[in-house]
């Protein structure tokens, strides 16, 4: 009979432990669960892993791949995966490396979002809407919450790594929705407290571009933005900050006043410069003469930069001794160089005043010495208005010829019935003042004044033989005895009258004051009177 052998103590607990190790292996792979396997062959097309079941697992090597493409397991590591099938047809189990890792990221977001707190991920697309983000798991990041202000250009993101908040969470439907933004304010907060706290008025900050306005440049602190106004930019002129300042660029700037309680900072850039008026009236002493650069036109004048940060006007007034312009647009254009008296200079006030015409000699000088009252220059007609003629009479100044001292008698409606522009005129010099800028000619004083014949010879009533000399707008010109001339006003001829024509006529009105010595058609009544008069003397 054989003998039968009955295992030792030690070997019972042994064969127990296995058995119980296989129980708890057997609990563990279930399809669903998370396992762990090791990799035991790689190929281009699977890795194999062994979890401890009658049969090994495969999955797709790509599961495997990182960013680069590059395989991130070899032989002998361990990983976790998921066990979607004990047993496929082919005798194989069925593994997911990537549903294992899904289901670990929305463990871990579960976990982030009740401890509300922050989730890294890369912006991987364009999707309608905003951005999709990989978290582990694929997530929505809309366009509201990507910055504190819209962003038009979404491509800037691509492909860079970003922290987020988790917004909403939905994982039986896999929605997930980040907030860019909220990360960035609860930052900004942060920053912004540590600003508050250190910042002080004269501080220099670096800081950066965050928007250009017509009116100055916001800049990031921080944390907090402060306001660089146009007029702290710079010493000299600027057309608008963008021509200094660019959004997105870094700039110094120093803090010149901070209030606490609205938690405004007001910065200035020039302020770091060296101020360029320390030392202007020593560089620019009144009476001096300079050159610039005309760098802007104004209805009131011209600004001329006469160094960085230094400009002076010209006045209108003082651009020209003689020509009256509307705009210094007619004399002087933007990017000239001119040059220029310093007539004052007001360091206080940061005024430089200029002047033009001082650099050539004052006409007004030269008229006083050329022209003194009541000497007789030969001129040429300039210009023709309503109210006169402006003549040149050689010395820089037009003098004006005003209508009423045209002739003693006003037989025209127009200037310009009498004379053209280039005309050449005798005129007699009537007034100069240098101070008013006048310059009064007449040309009636070289004629004889006709008024004390008129009075005594042509009465009004009188009836007069006259022949047209001239025909215009006013009327007909008619010459009398003597050479004497009157004015057939047009509303009083009863018929066309051409020159050369003989007239009866009768003196209508005589005003030596307006000027007016009218005449109009004599009746045949009036004739056949006159001659009984005639006879009756």
């Amino acid at each position: 009979m054989a003998a039968i052998i009955l295992p030792t103590e030690k070997q019972t607990r042994s064969e127990f432990a296995k058995l119980l190790e296989a129980k708890e292996t057997q609990v563990k792979i279930e399809e669903g669960n998370l396992v762990k396997g090791k990799v035991v062959h790689i190929t281009n097309d699977y890795v194999t892993l062994d979890i401890g079941f009658k049969s090994e697992g495969q999955i797709p090597t790509n599961e495997f791949r990182n960013s680069q493409h590059q395989i991130t397991v070899q032989p002998g590591d361990e990983v976790e995966v998921l066990l979607e099938n004990v047993e496929d047809e082919n005798g194989m189990i069925r593994l997911s490396k990537e549903r294992a890792d899904a289901l670990k990221a929305w463990d871990t977001l579960v976990k982030i979002q009740e401890a509300d707190g922050v989730v890294e991920g890369v912006v991987i697309g364009k999707v309608k809407g905003g951005l999709a983000v990989d978290v582990g798991v694929k997530a929505f990041l809309p366009g509201s919450q990507i910055e504190s202000r819209p962003s038009k250009n979404l491509d800037k993101y691509l492909g860079k790594r970003f922290k987020f908040k988790i917004l909403k969470l939905n994982k039986r439907r896999g929605n997930i929705v980040l907030s860019r933004k909220g990360v960035m304010e609860k930052e900004n907060d942060t920053l912004k407290e540590q600003v508050l706290q250190n910042i002080r008025v004269g501080q220099v900050l670096e800081g950066t571009v965050k928007n250009v306005t017509d009116y100055g440049a916001f800049i990031d602190l921080g944390g907090i933005d402060g306001l660089l106004h146009v007029t702290d930019m710079s010493w000299g002129r600027i057309n608008h900050p963008s021509d200094l300042f660019k959004v997105g660029s870094d700039v110094r700037v120093a803090v010149l006043k901070f209030d606490e309680t609205n938690q405004r900072v007001s910065l200035g850039y020039k302020q770091l410069q060296e101020d360029p008026w320390t030392d202007v009236e020593g560089r620019f002493p009144v009476g001096s003469r300079i050159k610039g650069k005309i760098v802007s036109l104004t209805d009131y004048g011209a600004f001329v930069e006469l160094s960085p940060g230094i400009e002076g006007l010209v006045h209108i007034s003082e651009i020209s001794w003689n020509k009256k312009m509307k705009h210094p647009s007619q004399e002087l254009t933007a990017g000239q160089e001119v040059e220029a008296i310093i007539l004052d200079c007001d360091v206080v006030a940061r005024r430089i005043a200029l002047g033009m015409k001082q650099l050539k000699q004052n006409p007004w000088e030269v008229l006083v010495q050329q022209c003194p009252v009541g000497s007789k220059v030969q001129g040429t007609v300039r210009n023709v208005t309503d109210f006169g003629l402006f003549v040149d009479c050689g010395v820089g100044v037009d003098g004006l010829v005003h209508i009423s001292d045209m002739a003693w008698v006003q037989n025209f409606a127009h200037p310009q019935d009498l004379y053209k522009k280039g005309e050449s005129v005798d005129v007699v010099v009537m007034n100069v003042d240098p101070d008013a800028e006048r310059f009064s000619l007449s040309l009636k004083t070289l004629q004889n004044n006709p008024w004390e014949t008129i009075r005594s010879r042509y009465p009004q009533g009188t009836q007069v033989e006259g022949k047209v000399t001239a025909v215009h707008l006013a009327g007909a010109v008619v010459e009398l005895e003597g050479g004497m001339e009157g004015l057939l006003p047009k509303s009083a001829a009863s018929k066309e009258i051409k020159v050369g024509d003989t007239l009866n006529l009768v003196v209508q009105t005589v005003d030596e004051e307006g000027r007016k010595f009218h005449l109009v058609i004599a009746s045949p009544m009036s004739l056949s009177n006159g001659a009984k008069q005639s006879k009756s003397k």
